[in-house]
């Protein structure tokens, strides 16, 4: 499907930083905001350049990513840390290195699971790797043995939507890797391609035997697909899989991920293109899974996080969402296999990731882009 220059080029400066525009549509639930008395204080642990996404050890010391390729180990208190690896993300646009997330049998095993963009001869995307954390001596830890098991397929050129979140199943077995469609719009229908797609993996980064659409002739890894650019996934404490995505201009979407449902984009969403073009809206019987929540003004969602912790009782069980045009802190009510829209506070920048910590207080990370300074904060009740 061809582009012309300025649309390529309007897509790539504003798919995941446009502003929230006036109004909310008849029709959709507003979120309420709480701009002054936030039931939670705040205080800042540390700075980072261009963070991405963190993780916590079991003993309270932090993984954080750096989009320029610098992954940390950081002291529980955040006053010291320790570059263990410098892995070779492509930083450019939206690329750079991306999630970081423990093994489930990472106390025996010790590895972690990472993703970044890679450039390569035929193009760009994103790729899922693997390491073992040494820290068997203080302040030299080191990643060692790291390996790229999935490369995301095709590459393509540009540098946005990769994507590149990554969740194990409850039970251990599975990863799920999100792949964006890389703002080439098609992908996300084609059934060879893994763009635009929830996949399905085992722990070796192979197609998981099972998955659901293998046998009407799709990429083996896929689990669901019609996705644009998928930021945030997580399973609840009932197993469900929760997804969130930047739609384009209007239409920001948190799903329920089902096996082999098409999500639709982009022959369908609740926005539209960036250079005007109208895209049918999500309708009941139109043969797409419609998401349970959806925001138009933007919200712009990060990174994604299903609450279990003691220290909110009264949001155990909700969702979590960085804001990043928004500059908010998103909550989601999580009823089962329902959801409605709670709270969005204004947190005054870009909110990148959002993660809960083993104490069950709530980490956030700043952005570190367009004004927002690349801050760790956390979160405990408000006194």
């Amino acid at each position: 499907m061809s582009r012309s220059l300025f649309v390529a080029a309007l897509l790539a400066a504003t798919a995941c930083s446009a502003e929230p525009e006036a109004s909310v549509p008849a029709g959709e639930q507003a979120a309420t905001t709480t701009a002054t008395a936030q039931p939670f204080g705040r205080t800042v642990i540390a700075d980072f350049e261009n963070p991405w996404a963190m993780t916590f050890l079991p003993d309270g010391r932090m993984l954080v990513t750096e989009k320029h390729g610098q992954l940390l180990l950081v002291a529980a208190d955040g006053k010291s840390r320790v570059e263990i690896a410098k892995l070779p993300a492509d930083f450019e646009g939206q690329g750079g290195l991306m999630d970081v997330v423990l093994a489930p049998d990472f106390a025996r095993s010790k590895r972690v699971y990472l993703s970044w963009s890679s450039a390569e001869a035929g193009g760009k995307g994103v790729v899922l790797a693997r390491g073992v954390l040494n820290d068997a001596k203080a302040g030299a830890e080191t990643l060692d043995g790291i390996d790229i098991i999935f490369r995301a397929t095709p590459l393509v050129p540009g540098a946005g939507h990769y994507s590149g979140r990554i969740a194990f199943s409850p039970d251990g077995r599975f990863i799920f890797f999100t792949n964006g469609e890389r703002q080439k719009f098609d992908p996300a229908q084609d059934p060879k391609a893994t763009l635009g797609k929830v996949l399905r993996l085992t722990l070796d980064g192979k197609p998981a035997p099972g998955n659901p659409l293998a046998a009407q002739g799709f990429h083996p890894a896929v689990w669901s697909y019609g996705h644009r650019n998928l930021l945030g996934i997580a399973f609840d404490s009932a197993g469900n899989l929760w997804e969130q995505e930047m739609g384009p201009k209007g239409g920001d979407e948190l799903n329920l991920v089902l096996p082999g449902r098409n999500y639709g984009y982009p022959k369908v969403s609740n926005g539209d293109h960036y250079d005007g073009r109208p895209i049918p809206d999500h309708s009941p019987g139109d043969g797409f899974e419609a998401p349970k929540v959806w925001w138009t003004p933007v919200i712009s969602p990060g990174g994604l996080m299903v609450y279990s912790g003691d220290m909110f009782p009264q949001w155990k069980g909700d969702a979590f969402i960085g804001g990043l045009s928004s500059k908010a802190l998103v909550r989601v009510d999580l009823d089962g296999t329902e959801a409605r829209k709670g709270d969005q506070w204004d947190m005054g920048a870009r909110i990148r990731e959002v993660e809960q910590a083993p104490d069950g207080s709530i980490y956030v990370l700043e952005d570190g882009g367009q004004g927002s300074q690349g801050r760790m904060i956390r979160l405990t009740p408000a006194r």
